[in-house]
C-alpha cells in the first residue's frame, strides 16, 4: 500500500521557495557579482535541465505528434522587416514616470497593484483573514506598497473590482484617466505620476560595421516563419494545412520587470505557425479533442466588468461561436493538453480571450492559457488566429507572392466582359496618362463594363479617373467582349493560426505548482515535478564510499544511462536522510540505495520522492521498474505490485 501524503498542511509560502531555488541554483540574476541587470536571468544546471526536459515534452507533444516542419530563424532582424509587420509602430507598453523621482512603472500594472492593494486592505478592515505573510517577506516590503485597512463604500469595491475585470482593455489615455480619478500614485514613494507614454519594447541594434542597416533584437520568433514561407509551402508540396514550429530566444525591453521569471528581458519561446484554407479552418483532428473540458473566461463577460468563469468542452465552446473555428480550438485543447501533463495544476489554469483594444494588431480571436501563482493570474500560452495580416504585408511590402496555388479538382466556368487595348494607339494618343486609363477601366465591376460596351457602341465613351479627370475612348483604343473563362488553379493567402509559448513563465508557474513542505517539518520542501520533466529522474545513493561499492554503483549507473534514464550518484559524506531530503528539493521523483546486502545479494531499494514508500527488489527487476516509471508507462501503484515493500531490513552474511 502507498502512503497518503497531505501536501497542504503548510500553507505555500513563497519565500521559501525563492529560498529552495536561490539555494539550489534553478536560476539566479544574472551578472550578479556586477550588481545584476532586472529582467535577466542564468540558468543553473537543474533549471537547464527542466526546462530542457520541457522542450522535449514540448516538441513530442507538436512537433512530433503534428507532423510540423521545424525551424531555426535568426535573432537578429533587419529593421524593414519590423517595419512591415507593425511592431516598429504597435509592439508598446504604456508606461508612466513619478513626478518627482522619475522612476518609470507599467501604467496597467500600476492601476492593478494599487486597486489590489485598497481591495485587500478593505477585507482586512471587514475582518476578513488575509493569507499569512512570511515575517522576512515583511521586511522586504517597501514603504507605501500595501495600503491601509480602509473600509471603502460598497460601491467603490464594485467599480474596483469593474475596472480590474476590463484592465487589458484600457487604452493609455484611459489609464491615464483612471490614475488621476481613483488617486492612483506610485506605491513606493506616494508620489503623483504623469501621462502614460508609450514605450516600444524592441531592442534597437545595427548590422555592419558602419551601422548602415538598422535592426532589432526579435521580440518574437515568428516572422522567421512568415518569411520562410514560400521554402516551406515548397517543402510540403506545394500543400496546406501544415505547421511550422520554433523554439528560441526573443527579447523585449520590458518597462519594470519586477516579477522573477514571469517577466524577464530575455526568454525562450516556443512557437508555432499553423497555416490555413480561410474559408476552410476546420481541422482534421478536432473530434479527438472535442470532449476535453476547459475553464472559460469571454471577452463579453469581461467588458461586463466580471471574472465569472465557465467549464466548457471544446466542442460546444466551437459549436457556439466562443471559440472562432475548429483549427483556433483545436490547439486551445493541445495547449491544455501540454500543460497538464508537464504538472500544471489543472485547477489553476483557465483560458482568457482578449477583449477588443488589447487585441494585437494582426489578431481576429485570441485566448490566452492563464496560470495562477503568488502574483495572480499569468498570461503563460497565446493562441492567435493571426488571419491573412503577416503574409499579406510582407507580400506587398517585397512583391514576393506569399500564396498558395491550389489545383482545383473541378475547373470554374465563368462567363464575363474582357477587356482588350490597343497599346499602341493608347500609349500614342494618351501618353504619361495611359496608365490611368488602364487601371480606371479594369476596376470597373460587370454592370460598368457593360454600360462602358454599350457606349463605344455607339462610337465613343467617356470616364472619369480617381483623380477626376475625363478621358474620351474610342473602339480603336479599347474592346469589350465577352467571353468564357476556365480557371483550373485556386490562388489564395493562407491564414495562420499561432500557439506561443513562454517557456520561462511555463517552468516557474510548474515550480510554485509543485512546491510544498512535509507535513511533519515545514523546513522540508519538496518539488513534485512530474518524472516526465523532472531535472534529475533517479538518486543513486551508496551506502558507504568502501571500494567494494564502486562496481555496483557503476553497473547501475551504466544501465540506467543506456536505458535513457538521466541519473546522478551522491556518495557525500551525510546521512542517507540528508541526502534524499537535499534531492527531494530538486524534484528527483526516485531514489535506488545500494547497502552492504546489494553487494552480496544484488538486491536493492527503490523510495518514491513523495510518499518515501520504499519497495525492494533486484537489481535488474529495479531498473526495469524505474525505467516504466520514468517513461510514464507504468505508475507508482503498479510498481508496488511487482516490488514487495521494503521493511527497513536486508540479511547480510
Amino acid at each position: 500500500m502507498t502512503t497518503q501524503v497531505n501536501k497542504t498542511a503548510h500553507a505555500f509560502d513563497k519565500v521559501r521557495l525563492d529560498a529552495l531555488l536561490n539555494r539550489r541554483f534553478f536560476y539566479a540574476p544574472a551578472f550578479e557579482i556586477y550588481g545584476g541587470v532586472a529582467g535577466l536571468y542564468d540558468y543553473g544546471p537543474p533549471g537547464s535541465s527542466l526546462q530542457a526536459n520541457i522542450i522535449d515534452q514540448w516538441r513530442k507533444h507538436f512537433i512530433v505528434e503534428e507532423g510540423m516542419l521545424e525551424l531555426d530563424t535568426t535573432i537578429m532582424t533587419p529593421a524593414p522587416v519590423f517595419e512591415t509587420s507593425g511592431h516598429v509602430a504597435r509592439f508598446a507598453d504604456w508606461m508612466v514616470k513619478d513626478t518627482k523621482t522619475g522612476d518609470v512603472l507599467r501604467a496597467d500594472h500600476l492601476v492593478k497593484n494599487v486597486l489590489e492593494a485598497r481591495l485587500a486592505g478593505d477585507l482586512e478592515a471587514r475582518g476578513v483573514a488575509a493569507a499569512p505573510q512570511d515575517e522576512k517577506d515583511k521586511k522586504k516590503k517597501k514603504k507605501g506598497a500595501k495600503a491601509a485597512a480602509v473600509v471603502l463604500e460598497d460601491a467603490v469595491v464594485k467599480e474596483y473590482e469593474t475596472i480590474l475585470a476590463q484592465l487589458d482593455n484600457y487604452s493609455g489615455p484611459q489609464l491615464g484617466e483612471l490614475c488621476r480619478t481613483h488617486n492612483i500614485r506610485n506605491p513606493d514613494t506616494d508620489n503623483e505620476v504623469g501621462e502614460p507614454q508609450q514605450f516600444n519594447l524592441m531592442f534597437t541594434s545595427s548590422i555592419g560595421p558602419t551601422g548602415q542597416h538598422p535592426g532589432y533584437l526579435r521580440p518574437e520568433t515568428a516572422q522567421g516563419h512568415f518569411l520562410n514561407f514560400s521554402r516551406l509551402l515548397e517543402y510540403n508540396n506545394g500543400r496546406v494545412p501544415f505547421a511550422s514550429a520554433q523554439i528560441g530566444r526573443s527579447f523585449r525591453n520590458e518597462i519594470s520587470p519586477r516579477a522573477g521569471l514571469l517577466r524577464v528581458r530575455e526568454f525562450t519561446m516556443a512557437e508555432i505557425e499553423h497555416y490555413v484554407d480561410p474559408e476552410d479552418k476546420n481541422h482534421e483532428k478536432f473530434k479527438e479533442v472535442r470532449d476535453v473540458e476547459i475553464v472559460l473566461l469571454d471577452r463579453h463577460v469581461q467588458e461586463a466588468g466580471s471574472s465569472a468563469t465557465k467549464k466548457m468542452k471544446i466542442g460546444d465552446a466551437v459549436d457556439q461561436g466562443v471559440i472562432a473555428n475548429q483549427t483556433l480550438g483545436y490547439f486551445v485543447a493541445r495547449i491544455y493538453q501540454f500543460l497538464i501533463k508537464i504538472g500544471i495544476n489543472p485547477e489553476r489554469l483557465r483560458f482568457r480571450q482578449h477583449m477588443g483594444n488589447e487585441m494585437a494588431h494582426y489578431a481576429t480571436d485570441c485566448w490566452d492559457a492563464e496560470i495562477h501563482n503568488s502574483t495572480g493570474w499569468t498570461e503563460c500560452v497565446g493562441c492567435a488566429d493571426r488571419a491573412a495580416y503577416d503574409l499579406s504585408v510582407h507580400s506587398a511590402k517585397t512583391g514576393h507572392p506569399l500564396i498558395v496555388r491550389q489545383a482545383l479538382k473541378e475547373p470554374i466556368v465563368t462567363e464575363k466582359e474582357a477587356v482588350e487595348w490597343n497599346k499602341k494607339v493608347l500609349g500614342k494618343t494618351f501618353k504619361q496618362d495611359a496608365g490611368t486609363i488602364q487601371k480606371t477601366v479594369e476596376s470597373m465591376d460587370e454592370a460598368a463594363l457593360v454600360k462602358l460596351k454599350g457606349q463605344l457602341a455607339q462610337g465613343s465613351a467617356v470616364i472619369t479617373s480617381v483623380d477626376g479627370k475625363e478621358f474620351q475612348l474610342t473602339p480603336d483604343i479599347l474592346t469589350i467582349e465577352r467571353k468564357v473563362f476556365k480557371q483550373s488553379i485556386r490562388e489564395f493567402t493562407p491564414n495562420v493560426i499561432e500557439p506561443s509559448f513562454g517557456l520561462g513563465r511555463i517552468l516557474y508557474t510548474l515550480l510554485e505548482h509543485s512546491f510544498w513542505s512535509r507535513e511533519q517539518d515545514v523546513e522540508r520542501g519538496v518539488l513534485s515535478l512530474p518524472p516526465l520533466v523532472a531535472p534529475t529522474k533517479v538518486l543513486i545513493v551508496p551506502l558507504s564510499a568502501r571500494a567494494e561499492f564502486d562496481p555496483l554503483v557503476l553497473e547501475v549507473s551504466t544501465k540506467l544511462r543506456r536505458a535513457g534514464v538521466f541519473s546522478r550518484v551522491d556518495d557525500s559524506n551525510t546521512s542517507i536522510g540528508k541526502r534524499y531530503a537535499r534531492n527531494d528539493e530538486l524534484g528527483t521523483p526516485y531514489g535506488v540505495t545500494i547497502d552492504f546486502a546489494s553487494v552480496q545479494n544484488r538486491t536493492m531499494t527503490l523510495r518514491e520522492r513523495d510518499t518515501m514508500d520504499q519497495r525492494i527488489g533486484s537489481v535488474d527487476d529495479v531498473i526495469a521498474a524505474v525505467t516504466e516509471l520514468v517513461n510514464g508507462t507504468i505508475d507508482w501503484g503498479e510498481a508496488c505490485q511487482r516490488l514487495p515493500a521494503y521493511d527497513g531490513v536486508q540479511a547480510v552474511d
